[in-house]
């Protein structure tokens, strides 16, 4: 069972980490995906799926930044956004329900695949 639990977190790694090259931190949805089988967790998939986000957008940053594809001065100033709204996503993260979580998270990429899909 233990073989069986390496094997799964490596091809999550893998798909991940692919995911993340190509869409930038996109990785992280399919690193909750396959957290949340592996953890039984919802609160600690969405969590750990951060630490995950983190180390893989480094790394492609790196790469990103050797082709010429990062926006320096655009992506600095989303940051301080971005902070704040991180603190209030994990500050209301410890105090919803994991079912509303997940319906949440599945909302948020319907709407966010809808808007692809039709831009």
């Amino acid at each position: 069972m233990k073989k069986r639990k390496t094997i799964k977190m490596a091809w999550g790694g893998i798909i991940s980490g692919f995911f993340n090259g190509l869409f930038g931190s996109g990785g992280g949805v399919v690193a909750v995906m396959f957290l949340r089988n592996i953890l039984n967790d919802e609160k600690k998939a969405h969590a750990s799926a951060t630490l995950m986000i983190l180390i893989m957008s480094s790394v492609s940053l790196v790469f990103y930044t050797l082709y010429g594809h990062v926006d320096w001065q655009t992506g600095f100033k989303l940051v301080p956004g971005g902070i704040a709204g991180a603190l209030l996503g994990t500050t209301l993260l410890k105090n919803i329900k994991n079912n509303k979580l997940k319906r949440l998270f599945g909302l948020v990429l319907a709407v966010s695949g809808a808007v692809m899909l039709l831009r």
